[in-house]
């Protein structure tokens, strides 16, 4: 049995299915909008609610810290919707007093007004899917803004009072220079956004992009995009705290620390997952929604109340270290090796030989009560996380 010292942080992540349009290198799970969305979202958060009423009994008394909204395009909710969902996830869940509430958001999808309406209805964090400045690259992405719809959210969240946002932008794109992956990276500095996710275009199997690749950058020059961006990065005072984030000093992405740092979360809506530990029993169980947003709304309108929703499955105590060191070892500065144990209900002796092994091969670092992995590690990330992995 598993034994945890207290229970683990909770986040709630909602899932908003719909977009305008299916960019051609998208993998996640989004569908494009008909038009009777608006019917649709009606009944969709009816159905979030509801799901949500049918895990309280697993989570009763647990403190929400953040909740994020994530798509599809959750941008391309009504205000009215969003503001009705969280007074109704206020009412059935506590929410912590410094909550975090992050919302994505596509720039052609917003203007000013929503951008005040979803602040008033509670979100105080953007996720913004920029992608790039250069007009060819968005176009080439299939992203339905340009380069000034871009630069214009941007000023218009700030004008709605948002003082923390994250911009997503990308690298190795389509026909890409050194040069051009540079400016996209300075312009965005000189946004001054708290927080940056910066990551390569890369073609994942059942997208157009996967079976009609583009012409792309190769390894070398996009290992070059990689340090010249990140040095320009590090020099304007973001710090790189994990695989492909950045930020200023204090201005973390709580929710994804949250993930990395292996706790729980709650998954409502379309193909979302969820993870939920059970201090009393010892139990870690994985949940599963229905991917289409039809079939979602088909197991929910069937759901009785007092019914826990979805696909439900207990992890394996002998999976717990790998997933655990799959989300941790992201993150550049590393973590308290007391961690481990109060987030998978394992004793540390679990893993104290594979620790050995990679601390004398120069994987890792240990010092005092603190792990990291070191430059050659991270090298090898993915051969250090597999060492995890259960015998079979």
């Amino acid at each position: 049995m598993l034994h945890f010292s207290q229970p683990l942080p909770l986040s709630l992540y909602i899932h908003y299915p719909w977009c305008v349009q299916k960019c051609p290198y998208c993998d996640f799970n989004s569908h494009q909008a008909k038009q009777d969305l608006a019917q649709q979202e009606r009944l969709y958060l009816q159905a979030l609610v509801k799901q949500c009423e049918g895990l309280l009994p697993w989570i009763w008394g647990r403190p929400i810290y953040t909740v994020f909204f994530g798509g599809g395009t959750p941008s391309l909710i009504s205000v009215e919707g969003l503001d009705w969902l969280l007074s109704q996830l206020r009412a059935l869940l506590g929410f912590g007093p410094e909550i975090e509430i992050t919302l994505e958001a596509n720039p052609g999808t917003v203007d000013e007004a929503k951008f005040i309406g979803f602040r008033q209805a509670g979100v105080n964090r953007l996720s913004m899917g920029i992608q790039s400045f250069n007009p060819q690259h968005l176009s080439a992405l299939g992203r339905i803004h340009d380069d000034n719809q871009a630069w214009s959210a941007i000023e218009k969240a700030k004008q709605a009072g948002f003082s923390n946002f994250n911009c997503d932008l990308m690298f190795a794109l389509p026909n890409q220079t050194l040069d051009q992956a540079l400016e996209d990276v300075r312009r965005l500095i000189s946004a001054q956004p708290t927080h940056i996710s910066h990551y390569q275009l890369t073609l994942e199997p059942n997208t157009p992009f996967y079976r009609q690749p583009p012409v792309l950058p190769d390894e070398d020059l996009a290992w070059e995009m990689q340090l010249a961006c990140q040095a320009e990065l590090k020099q304007a005072g973001y710090q790189h705290y994990e695989v492909s984030a950045f930020s200023q000093a204090g201005r973390q992405a709580q929710h994804n620390l949250n993930y990395w740092q292996f706790g729980d979360y709650l998954g409502l809506g379309a193909g979302a997952h969820g993870k939920i530990s059970l201090p009393q029993t010892g139990e870690v169980w994985r949940t599963q929604m229905p991917a289409s947003p039809g079939a979602y709304l088909q197991t929910m309108q069937q759901a009785e109340r007092s019914t826990r929703p979805g696909r439900w499955q207990q992890v394996d105590a002998g999976e717990l270290a790998f997933e655990f060191m799959l989300n941790a070892l992201r993150l550049q500065q590393g973590f308290e090796l007391d961690l481990f144990s109060a987030r998978t209900g394992l004793a540390l002796t679990e893993i104290a030989p594979t620790l050995s092994a990679l601390e004398a091969e120069g994987l890792i670092a240990r010092r005092d009560n603190w792990l990291s992995v070191t430059p050659l590690g991270h090298t090898y990330l993915n051969t250090v996380i597999e060492r995890f992995l259960p015998l079979s």
